[in-house]
This record gives C-alpha cells, sequence and structure tokens, in this order.
C-alpha cells in the first residue's frame, strides 16, 4: 500500500522532476564543456564566451521548437523520446569528442572560429532537445488557462533551481571527484534513464543504436585511457582550477626520458628528467640569474608552483636560502609531491592562493627576488598578474636592490607578439632597468618562444657581464634594445591578454 502510494506521488510530479533534473544536467554539461576543450584549445575566456553563447542559442531555438511540438501533439511518450536524444547525442559527444577536437584544433582559422565550431559540434545538438523540455512539460502540466502562468512560473522556477543545483554540484564534487569524462558518462546515462521513467519504449533500431553509442563510447574512452596509461604513464586529471595531463615522454634533444605535466594544447607547463634532478626546462635555467644580480641573497617568492622543478633545484643549490612558493591549486602540489618528486622541506613555504592576492597582502621589502612562472591557457600569464597594478605590487614587495625574473611566452614580431609588447612596456613603467633574454636566440623573432625579463630595482647596479661561463651563456641570449612599442601597457582595467595570445596558437604550428 504505502509503495503504491509512494509511486503514485512520484508519477504525479514526474513532470517537476524531469524539468529540475534536466535543468541540471544541461548546466552539467556546460560547465564540463570547458575541461573537454582545454586538452585541444585552451580554456581562455574565448573558449568559456563560445560555450555560453552556443548552449544559450541552442536553449532558445529548444524553447521555440519545443512550444511548437507542444501544441501540435502533446504527449509524455513524445517528451521521452526527446530527452531519449538528447542523451544520443550527449553518446556521440561522448564517442567522437576526440576525433571532432582533434581536426578543430588543426584548423588554421582564430581561436574564435574554432571554438565556436567547436562548441556547436559537440554542446549545440545535445542542448536544443534539453531547451524543448520546459515548454514541452508546460503544455502536459497546464490544465485550464485560469492556472497557466501559476504552472508556467513554477516550472521554469524549478527548470532555474535545477540549474543552480546542477552548477554547484558539477563546480564542488564532480569535477573535482569524478573528473569530466566520467560526468559526461553520467549526464548521458541520466538522460537515458529519466526518459525510460517518464515513458518506457519498445526496443526499436534506433533507441538500441543509442544505447550502443553511449556504451561504446565509455568503452573506447576507458580502452583508450587504459592503453594511454600503460603505454605512455598517462594521467588526465581534474583539478578544481584545471585539466591536468602528465605523461612520460623523451625529450628530443637530450633522448633522455622525462615526465611532463600540461594543462593547455601544445606547451608544457613542467617537466622532470626520470634519472636525474636537473632542470629539464631550458627557461627555467634562468632563474638563476639570482646568482649575478643579488648574490647575498636569502628569500626568494615564487609565483607558479606547478610541478614544483625549480623550487626543488633552488633548494638543492642553495643550502641557506628561503623560497615561499604560491600556487592557486593545492590539488597541483599533491601531484608534485606523487609525480614530480616534490618533498618538504622547513626552507619552503606553500602558500595556496592566487598569486595576485598573496601580493595584494604581502609585506613590503621581504623579498630579494620574485620569480614569475604562472601561466594559464594559450601559453599567457593570468591577466591579474601582467598590469602596472600587478607589477607594483611586486615591486613593493621587493628589497630595495631586488629584482624579479618572469617567465614570458611570446614572439617579439608577428601577430603573436603584442602580449610581450605590452608587458615589457608595463614592467618598463615600474622597474628602472628591464632586460629582455631570448632563450632560443637561433629562433626568428616571429616565433613564439619562451622569454626571459629580468626587472631590477634603482639599487641594483650589477653590470651585464660576467666571469662565470654559466652566466656569460644567458649573458649571450641577452637581446639588445628591445624596441618601444605603441601598444598600450596593461592594467587592471584593460589587459587584453588573451587576445593577443589568441595569435599563438596558429604561429606555434608554423
Amino acid at each position: 500500500m504505502v509503495r503504491a502510494f509512494m509511486l503514485m506521488h512520484f508519477k504525479s510530479y514526474i513532470l517537476e522532476i524531469t524539468v529540475f533534473v534536466c535543468g541540471a544536467l544541461v548546466m552539467i554539461f556546460e560547465i564540463i564543456g570547458s575541461r573537454l576543450l582545454s586538452p585541444y584549445i585552451g580554456a581562455s575566456t574565448y573558449v568559456w564566451t563560445s560555450l555560453i553563447g552556443v548552449i544559450l542559442a541552442a536553449l532558445s531555438f529548444g524553447y521555440w521548437l519545443g512550444g511548437r511540438w507542444a501544441d501540435r501533439k502533446p504527449d509524455i511518450k513524445i517528451l521521452a523520446v526527446v530527452i531519449f536524444l538528447a542523451g544520443g547525442m550527449v553518446s556521440l559527444t561522448i564517442l567522437l569528442h576526440d576525433l571532432i577536437l582533434g581536426l578543430i584544433a588543426g584548423l588554421p582559422v582564430g581561436l574564435e572560429i574554432r571554438s565556436v565550431l567547436a562548441a556547436i559540434l559537440l554542446f549545440a545538438p545535445a542542448s536544443i532537445l534539453l531547451g524543448v523540455v520546459t515548454p514541452y512539460a508546460v503544455k502536459l502540466k497546464m490544465s485550464s488557462l485560469a492556472d497557466s502562468g501559476k504552472t508556467v512560473g513554477s516550472l521554469y522556477a524549478l527548470s532555474t533551481v535545477g540549474s543552480i543545483a546542477g552548477t554547484f554540484l558539477a563546480g564542488f564534487v564532480l569535477i573535482p571527484f569524478l573528473g569530466s569524462i566520467k560526468t559526461l558518462y553520467l549526464i548521458g546515462a541520466a538522460l537515458i534513464a529519466l526518459s525510460l521513467l517518464l515513458a518506457p519504449f519498445s526496443l526499436k533500431k534506433i533507441n538500441v543504436a543509442i544505447l550502443v553509442v553511449l556504451v561504446f563510447g565509455i568503452g573506447a574512452n576507458e580502452l583508450k585511457s587504459f592503453y594511454l596509461r600503460a603505454a605512455y604513464d598517462f594521467h588526465d586529471i581534474d583539478t578544481e582550477y584545471s585539466r591536468l595531463q602528465i605523461m612520460t615522454t623523451t625529450d628530443q634533444k637530450t633522448d633522455r626520458k622525462m615526465r611532463v605535466l600540461a594543462f593547455d594544447p601544445d606547451y608544457v607547463q613542467s617537466a622532470i628528467y626520470l634519472e636525474s634532478d636537473d632542470l629539464a626546462l631550458e627557461y627555467s635555467k634562468y632563474y638563476h640569474l639570482i646568482q649575478h644580480f643579488k648574490p647575498d641573497f636569502q628569500n626568494t617568492l615564487m609565483i607558479g608552483g606547478a610541478g614544483y622543478t625549480y623550487p626543488r633545484d633552488y633548494l638543492k643549490r642553495y643550502p641557506k636560502g628561503t623560497i615561499d612558493v604560491v600556487e592557486i591549486d593545492p590539488q597541483m602540489t599533491a601531484i608534485a609531491k606523487k609525480y614530480f618528486r616534490l618533498e618538504e622541506n622547513e626552507r619552503m613555504r606553500i602558500f595556496h592562493e592566487d598569486g595576485r592576492t598573496f601580493l595584494n597582502r604581502a609585506e613590503p621589502a621581504q623579498y630579494d627576488a620574485v620569480f614569475m612562472d604562472a601561466f594559464g591557457s594559450l601559453f599567457s600569464v593570468p591577466f591579474q598578474l601582467t598590469t602596472v597594478e600587478a607589477v607594483r605590487k611586486i615591486e613593493r614587495v621587493l628589497k630595495d636592490d631586488g629584482l624579479l625574473i618572469a617567465n614570458i611566452g611570446g614572439a617579439l614580431a608577428g601577430d603573436a607578439s603584442g602580449f610581450l609588447r605590452a608587458e615589457l612596456k608595463t614592467y618598463r613603467r615600474v622597474f628602472p632597468r628591464v632586460l629582455l633574454f631570448k632563450v632560443n636566440p637561433e629562433a626568428p623573432d616571429e616565433k613564439l618562444q619562451n622569454f626571459i625579463i629580468v626587472g631590477v630595482k634603482a639599487g641594483n647596479v650589477a653590470p651585464v657581464e660576467s666571469d662565470d661561463p654559466k652566466i656569460v651563456a644567458f649573458f649571450s641570449h641577452l637581446y639588445e634594445n628591445p624596441p618601444e612599442t605603441a601598444v598600450e601597457i596593461l592594467t587592471d582595467d584593460l589587459a587584453p591578454v588573451e587576445y593577443y595570445n589568441s595569435f599563438a596558437p596558429i604561429n606555434y604550428s608554423k
């Protein structure tokens, strides 16, 4: 009796449950979209703009379709089919996302076009069908014109509440603990299960095909993950802040085995040699310029930890030195301990927060040097760390003869040069002496690569010459008299960092 009563109660609220669940799933689908796209085209503002715009457009079209279909033939079985097909579209995304994104990533077009195209192909079809749900449910629920306003308001409110719940569920639970790909599995399975709760229907060929696509898509992804883990020690990890990929590969220059970490397409953020503690990435060696410009250093700050390769090297080389490391992502630190040989050290303090907020509250004149190695999407520094206000904060925490050593990705000429030129001009606004080092001096100025900017405070008069062969080698890469440019300095109000760096992927692939 109780079971029958509960079943009847459940059925009487099935439409409310449907719009709530679909509202939640569409937001989860949108949020994991950036994680799905990030290994191929990054996770920049351009990607988020494309996802939000395309999904809103798809939902709007779905609302229009749902209203028309509901007026023509209001039938709960049709609503069940729509949700089932939405699950089918998600299943296709599971199955084909690597293929589609691989093709899009190779297109010789701007990031705006690639991100919009990816959003349309992978997220629009399911979003259109999910947009159909609420107006169709309204028609099914409406018993008379007298209560139409109440019905419409209630169901759209439930859909919105579902979207809110889905937003928090995706960000706080699913992505950090389940991962983006497995969350996609959950969305597809949930939609198919919901459709069957609404109206079980026979296993026709199309229905069986959709179920096969879902199962095959999940199986193919899991087999791919198993193969990559076995062959390349590959790990695909979602954290609160980014999607990381870790693998074992061979350094093309030295033919040495190395483990690398990347959270952006085409670029490696950290690397270690498996058989030694030598610095694997050339740019990181330039932080040792501190020996020349501030030989009596003791306290330093590094903004951007990632694999913690330089902090480890610093502690090993300078037994009297201390270093504070600011890394926004706590899971990045845990990953560095697990995969990059990071160990606790009393001479290293780790702060898990945004570099800019740390600088805002840091005590003045406490560091001999600040090392900048914070990167986001598109080979660029997070904008809040690039502006003249941020650079002034860095200058403030330095001692009178302190220095800044910053790793910057960019080019000196051509379409991809905007960010580097703007950043140089910004540093010159704050530091009286700014030096630019070209990590790969043989590369043409138009080629995207790592540059090292050294900003020296007024009290530091160290010459650009040395008897140390290693320092001499660094100075041989000094870019003499980098030109003043017409670009504006970067400010908190206007810092188009991602626009400047949107040209980078095309340039990098040339």
